[in-house]
């Protein structure tokens, strides 16, 4: 993924995202974020989720994945906020934030066997899944989508150049 990011032109950083066009892109995200910052932001605070989770639960203290009042039906408005308390926060910080969380969250894999990731009931917090399953959610299948939306403004960046 930082490879992508640094690949991108300047121009590319510089254009807002603009997905309106496609009218198969209607989740949320795709209005939300309206460039890479963003993204980065979006990675980070799910990662700061995946961390606090980890910890809290490993502490004793019973602790749900999204904090209250959300659920997984509200956790557009939950993104939302993420996005709306980061207005400020800059490229290079955003970088620097996901760069720290995402080395945190490898400390806390590195903390659990194969065993305690991947067989159900060994992490409790998880109810029916796994813990594995958190920490791929959090960090991989994110990037994934984090790519596929960098890829789509790329692309939208080009057909604009073409014009």
């Amino acid at each position: 993924m930082n490879q992508l990011i640094d690949s991108l032109s300047e121009e590319e950083m510089n254009t807002p995202f603009d997905f309106g066009a496609d009218e198969k892109k209607t989740e949320a995200h795709w209005k939300r974020d309206k460039d890479v910052r963003d993204v980065l932001i979006h990675l980070y605070e799910w990662q700061r989720l995946m961390i606090r989770f980890v910890d809290e639960n490993t502490a004793g203290n019973k602790t749900a994945f999204l904090p209250e009042p959300y659920n997984w039906k509200t956790i557009a408005a939950m993104n939302q906020g993420f996005w709306e308390a980061h207005r400020q926060t800059g490229f290079a910080e955003a970088r620097e934030l996901l760069a720290a969380s995402h080395a945190e969250v490898l400390e806390r894999i590195g903390r659990f066997s194969n065993e305690e990731l991947f067989l159900s009931k060994a992490f409790p917090a998880v109810g029916g899944s796994v813990l594995g399953s958190y920490f791929v959610s959090s960090t991989s299948s994110h990037y994934d989508w984090a790519m596929k939306k960098l890829k789509a403004h790329r692309k939208n960046c080009k057909k604009t150049e073409r014009k």
